[in-house]
């Protein structure tokens, strides 16, 4: 397979017209070589890397925390018709036992794949390590002090498909969990009431990462910059949901400019309402209600997204985002943060064939996903 005549885009922001060729699942070749007859043709569109969602729940009715096989298929399947070609699927705060086969049947799911959706390419371990004021929509009943044997066990299981692991930095045995924990995968600071101070400390302990930023943690103020304010010193990526709900579009271009399009990671943290109509849910146990696309708890709390990381990308243009900005930060910048880029989030020669042609809208006219059309045939 090949594709001629598109708008390539590089990790570095730039579009280049250059020719793909693609072998045995992967880029082959990158460059201006003359393509075959039958090469697709992508003329005044662009061709970029599939999108990487290091932070997603659910869609189309499935949770990852469901714990099976069929349920990771039913969210592949729908990531993979939207461009969304490689995912970190995240848990919630549930007890031992859920996320021990949640993380087997991940791994299972991983070892079969087939190209049909987007792949799964690690977990993001979303909890149980969290402060209970600042839990979100997360279970307090399952919320503990940090347990490194906890998180090994887990990890253990899924076949060491952890890729990022969330804390609040100030409960007890945070900085030696850290520093056990980081030596393995990214830690994440994630639901918490860590000040500025105590942020620091995690970042020198081994911290590198922040979890939907500005969502349940302390606010960013000119007195007490808190977890916000360190991450701006401090961390090499950061979440942001850009679904217009969680972050007023304001601050997602304020967040652009403070910490560079090198950093930033949109990602959509939706939930099993995703592609799916207004109504009730379930997220971590608990009744999720959505409405006019906003989702929370009974008690009004916001209980993730239901909306796509594909649409999140366009609504980040809307907002006034550069396209190749937003392009970094849903290919190559989550794809660094996960530590999977040497497999997915930019088209170079030896990476997955996992390629989106689409025009102006951002709307895929065709996705590849491991060099097999998926949409758009």
């Amino acid at each position: 397979m090949q594709i001629k005549n598109g708008k390539v885009f590089f990790k570095d922001g730039s579009f280049n017209d250059v020719n793909i060729d693609i072998e045995n699942g992967k880029i082959s070749s990158v460059g201006d070589f003359a393509p075959a007859d039958d090469a697709i043709d992508a003329k005044g569109l662009y061709v970029v890397p599939g999108y990487v969602d290091i932070h997603i729940h659910g869609a189309d009715g499935s949770d990852f925390c469901d714990g099976y096989k069929e349920n990771i298929a039913t969210i592949s399947k729908y990531l993979g018709q939207q461009g969304v070609t490689t995912f970190v699927a995240a848990t919630m705060s549930f007890d031992e036992g859920t996320l021990t086969q949640v993380a087997h049947a991940a791994k299972e799911f991983a070892a079969e794949d087939n190209c049909e959706g987007a792949a799964l390419r690690g977990i993001n371990m979303e909890g149980p390590f969290f402060s209970k004021a600042k839990k979100g929509a997360q279970s307090d009943k399952y919320i503990i002090d940090p347990d490194y044997d906890f998180y090994k066990r887990v990890n253990d299981e899924s076949g060491n498909m952890i890729k990022l692991v969330d804390v609040a930095p100030e409960l007890n045995g945070a900085m030696d969990f850290i520093d056990k924990v980081s030596k393995e995968c990214r830690v994440s600071i994630a639901h918490t009431e860590a000040d500025y101070d105590t942020a620091v400390e995690a970042f020198n302990h081994g911290v590198s990462h922040i979890t939907h930023l500005f969502n349940a943690m302390p606010p960013f103020t000119h007195r007490d910059p808190g977890v916000v304010g360190a991450a701006s010193d401090y961390a090499e990526h950061v979440e942001l949901i850009c679904d217009g709900i969680h972050i007023h579009p304001a601050v997602v271009r304020t967040v652009f400019k403070i910490f560079g399009d090198d950093k930033v990671c949109l990602i959509s943290d939706s939930m099993r309402a995703c592609g799916l109509h207004d109504g009730e849910y379930s997220l971590g146990g608990q009744k999720v209600y959505v409405k006019a696309g906003k989702a929370t708890l009974e008690n009004g709390t916001i209980a993730g997204s239901a909306t796509c990381l594909a649409e999140c990308v366009r609504r980040a243009v809307k907002f006034g985002v550069p396209m190749a900005s937003a392009l970094k930060a849903a290919t190559i910048n989550p794809a660094q943060a996960a530590r999977i880029d040497d497999v997915c989030g930019s088209i170079e020669e030896g990476k997955a064939a996992d390629i989106l042609i689409m025009g102006e809208d951002l709307v895929p006219k065709m996705i590849i996903r491991g060099g097999k059309i998926i949409y758009g045939a």
